[in-house]
């Protein structure tokens, strides 16, 4: 189907299209749309950048257009996703259709919302947490709502929106169509349409743990501390709109600060703005007004701006799927892009979970082996244990009295099997030369945080209450405890001694000083 002239569309819709400039649908909406306008449930899935939107925004627009009854809910993970989501529906209706749309996300004014419940739309977009704030005032019915979409269902499932889509689903009626679209397919998405959907039609287009062929990824290992200077070279050898990925909203505010610095138009998006602020980034970068933006993963999902053309990943994404997702912001709509990822040695893990998904026949990588080039260290995590060295064939203890201070290394052993000792190598003789008596023998728990206080050239930070192995000569101080101190065997009321001790020992009241005793 070279247009949409077979879909059997409304003279409206299809006015609305081509001022749209639709002229060819993509293949997710060649075989969507027919099924939906049938009023089959679908389990859609594609690639970013297919046209999803337009594949449930057609049918959606279209069934509503030929009854006057009945709504339709859509349902988007994030706040900038419903506000795309809903430009495209209103952009089909067109300026001639009764039909009114409402758009209900989170950060914006609850005041404002209700005026536009009032008007009775018939279609709702909307994030889940919206919704059922509007349910719970009931100023929301959607006792008539016979179409629900859920777009992005695996982001939504990420982001912890199962129970509150339960609980939307309890307000619709039993009797309903529903479709779910996403840009992967993981196992919790296919038990959820088992959930939701009635014999679901299943539409996939190509392979959804890859990117688009179009993109050319790049990748760049470096160090943690030469990732900003990196960073500036690359933006400078780079023409046309960017978009940079990093993992926390803090460094999304920091880094666009700094590159403001370095006479770069650039600007930040993340979670902690407010929704007029995202909403005006959003706007300006659309609008070419600044040309890098700095964004967190909330501009992973949907994001649709067709003039980007590099995306870098100043941080790698968290979960390996976003990094598709991250991807498809460019070589949007058949047309080419770039993408660059940084990979420091702390991001080894991410990055091979990373290849493993877009190549499920590569095997994980070995961490014991050191990578030549990579500045890594070798590192047998077999034997790794957590509270220093202990020796699984000695009941989790390193060594034979105190497993806090022990090591694998250490005398007598040798690995994790225990050396042979003949009678002048026995475990106890290790501590003789170095431990005055029995009593402290044995280590505290505190000490597996740092070097027993045993071994070599080890001085403790407080040394009282420690007692000294040495003579005391005159003038050195005790640092023993007074009930450790040597008592004369005997002495007498008169003896320095004796005078001493009473008068240190706090009996002023009887003893008004030395001189009293003479």
């Amino acid at each position: 189907m070279i247009n949409f002239e077979g879909f059997s569309l409304s003279q409206n819709l299809k006015n609305s299209l081509a001022r749209m400039n639709f002229t060819a649908p993509t293949p997710i909406q060649v075989s969507s749309i027919p099924l939906a306008l049938e009023g089959r449930d679908i389990l859609g899935s594609a690639q970013t950048g297919t046209g999803k939107t337009a594949a449930f925004s057609i049918p959606l627009v279209e069934l509503l257009s030929r009854s006057k009854q009945g709504s339709a809910l859509v349902l988007t993970p994030t706040r900038e996703l419903a506000n795309q989501v809903i430009a495209v529906i209103i952009q089909l209706l067109g300026k001639s259709n009764p039909i009114k749309a409402a758009c209900l996300i989170g950060g914006e004014s609850m005041h404002k919302q209700l005026g536009q419940l009032k008007s009775r739309p018939r279609i709702i977009v909307g994030t889940p947490g919206r919704i059922n704030d509007h349910l719970d005032r009931k100023s929301l019915k959607l006792s008539d709502t016979g179409f629900l979409v859920l777009d992005e269902t695996d982001r939504m499932l990420d982001m912890g929106f199962g129970i509150q889509i339960d609980r939307i689903l309890k307000h619709l009626p039993v009797k309903k169509q529903t479709l779910m679209f996403s840009a992967t397919l993981p196992e919790e998405i296919v038990r959820m349409s088992a959930k939701y959907l009635k014999n679901p039609e299943r539409v996939s287009m190509g392979a959804t743990n890859v990117p688009s062929i179009k993109i050319k990824q790049e990748v760049i290992h470096i160090k943690q501390e030469q990732k900003y200077q990196e960073l500036i070279k690359q933006l400078q050898e780079r023409t046309g709109s960017i978009l940079v990925f990093v993992k926390t909203k803090h460094n999304s505010k920091n880094l666009a600060a700094k590159l403001c610095k370095e006479k770069f138009k650039a600007d930040a998006l993340h979670g902690n703005l407010r929704q007029s602020k995202r909403t005006t980034v959003m706007s300006a970068f659309r609008n070419k007004k600044f040309t890098i933006l700095v964004a967190t993963d909330i501009a992973a999902r949907g994001l649709d701006v067709p003039h980007i053309e590099h995306v870098i990943n100043y941080d790698l994404p968290q979960v390996a799927e976003d990094y598709i997702h991250r991807m498809g912001r460019t070589a949007r709509a058949g047309a080419e892009g770039s993408s660059l990822s940084f990979i420091t040695n702390s991001d080894r893990e991410k990055w091979n979970a990373i290849e493993r998904l877009l190549d499920p026949t590569k095997k994980k990588e070995n961490f014991s082996k050191g990578r030549s080039g990579s500045g890594g260290i070798q590192r047998d995590y077999k034997n790794k244990r957590r509270g220093g060295g202990r020796d699984r064939n000695r009941g989790g203890r390193g060594d034979s009295r105190s497993g806090f201070g022990g090591n694998r290394s250490t005398e007598g052993f040798r690995g994790n099997k225990p050396a042979e000792r003949s009678s002048d190598n026995r475990p106890a003789d290790r501590y003789r030369d170095n431990k005055p008596t029995d009593r402290y023998r044995d280590n505290k728990p505190t000490d597996r945080f740092r070097a027993s206080r045993h071994s070599e050239g080890f001085k403790p930070r407080n040394i009282e209450g420690f007692k000294e192995n040495k003579p005391r000569e005159g003038g050195e101080k005790d640092y023993r405890r007074k009930s450790d101190r040597e008592k004369p065997k005997f002495f007498s009321k008169k003896s320095k001694d004796f005078k001493n001790r009473n008068f240190n020992a706090g009996n002023r009241n009887k003893y008004k000083n030395k001189e009293s005793f003479n």
